[in-house]
């Protein structure tokens, strides 16, 4: 029934958690960094070092996660992910106050926090499941995504007032009073949870069980065509994003502010995309509403190579408007498919392997994007990513996607 999810007090704890664990992330994620400028006079390389320790988690053990979250309960694996973080961070500002804190322990930091959110991550979506009905997961990611893009916009800007009115390494402890309070939302969840069926497999080893996730995204019908669409456009995006700063900045002359204006109002298409997902995967159909929201984000990248001088900041702010409305419809629809199509002792895997194969293509399109922007020119090569990313939608067009109008049966133990 729609709507119904508001009575359900255990889905709106894992909601409210969810949230308050998303805010509290955007803030780590800019607090650190500022704290490290303002208190410790980090250099560029250091900061370079600082933003790499706190993704590199999802790279370096996205995989084994899903496999872990797959044999433990998942509501245990989010209040300990939640208590973590909020112990880590606790102690910059404990640090602080002893005139004992450095850039290693920020790296430190970063890595642990980084680690505790893989876990987070992969475990609530692969909790979801289990408190909603298999007709309200779309109606629940939606809200989840909602929350999601939310914390994206008002994150950043949170952790900056705080930065400014309290000194840096005090505002931390905002941050990791936040993750405990989500900790306590989790823990008030009483849906009871059955013992992961993964978890009773005696057999297999570490690397046996991920290459089993492996197998299962890129040989399913429907989630390998997702899998190689989400990687493909994070790929290209990254390819455009490593240049278009300096495109922006030095080739057009756009004033730093205007390009914080640009992002900042570009993102409040998240907010929007997440409202009118669910509406629009139910006028569409599941497999044609993945394909008109990849096509729509893909295609916006084409207005910044376009973009013409004069005019550039109207082009950019359409692009990222586009881009931004788009994401969250396909991301939800897409997230709500293979949690319906993927049985309960593969969540955990399937989650880790889709975020390490669609957020591994990232580092790798920036890596590219600077290569080819020295050697081609910045605007060819923010030409190289619009292609990219407007073609990235092809692995969708298949007929066995579109084919799917409604979300099918759960599979077995789902």
């Amino acid at each position: 029934m729609r709507g119904s999810l508001r009575h359900n007090r255990d889905f709106v704890r894992l909601w409210i958690g969810q949230s308050i664990s998303q805010v509290g992330s955007q803030v780590t994620l800019l607090a650190l960094p500022l704290i490290a400028i303002r208190v410790l006079d980090a250099g560029p390389f250091a900061l370079g070092v600082l933003a790499a320790a706190e993704t590199a988690p999802f790279l370096l053990i996205g995989l084994p996660a899903g496999v872990w979250v797959d044999q433990w309960r998942r509501r245990s694996v989010l209040i300990a992910a939640d208590v973590g973080r909020a112990a880590v961070l606790a102690s910059v500002p404990i640090a602080y106050a002893f005139d004992a804190l450095t850039m290693g322990q920020l790296y430190a930091v970063a890595v642990a926090t980084g680690s505790l959110t893989v876990f987070f991550d992969v475990a609530y979506q692969s909790y979801l499941p289990s408190l909603v009905d298999a007709g309200q997961l779309v109606e629940g990611n939606a809200r989840l995504e909602l929350s999601r893009s939310a914390a994206q916009v008002a994150g950043p800007g949170l952790a900056g007032v705080l930065v400014q009115l309290v000194r840096g390494p005090m505002a931390i402890a905002f941050d990791s009073v936040s993750f405990g309070l989500s900790a306590l939302f989790v823990a008030r969840i009483r849906t009871p949870e059955k013992r992961p069926i993964d978890a009773d497999e005696s057999t297999g080893t570490m690397g046996s069980r991920i290459a089993e996730g492996l197998r299962y995204v890129l040989r399913h019908p429907l989630l390998g065509r997702i899998a190689a669409t989400t990687a493909l456009f994070n790929f290209f995006s990254a390819v455009g994003m490593a240049v278009f700063l300096l495109y922006a900045v030095r080739r057009l002359g756009i004033d730093p502010a205007v390009v914080g204006i640009i992002f900042s109002i570009g993102s409040t298409g998240f907010v929007l995309g997440s409202i009118l997902a669910q509406r629009t995967t139910r006028l569409l159909g599941v497999g044609p509403a993945l394909a008109v929201a990849g096509t729509v984000q893909g295609a916006a990248f084409l207005l910044v190579p376009l973009a013409p001088a004069d005019g550039a900041v109207a082009f950019f702010i359409a692009a990222f408007i586009f881009e931004a409305v788009a994401a969250p419809i396909y991301g939800i629809t897409q997230v709500s498919l293979r949690q319906t199509i993927t049985p309960a002792r593969m969540q955990g895997r399937t989650n880790a392997t889709m975020r390490f194969l669609v957020w591994g293509a990232l580092p790798v399109g920036s890596v590219v994007g600077g290569v080819l922007g020295d050697a081609i020119g910045l605007r060819s090569t923010l030409w190289v990513a619009a292609i990219g990313t407007t073609l990235s939608v092809v692995p969708l067009l298949g007929r066995a996607l579109l084919r799917v109008r409604a979300m099918p049966e759960p599979q077995p133990g789902v």
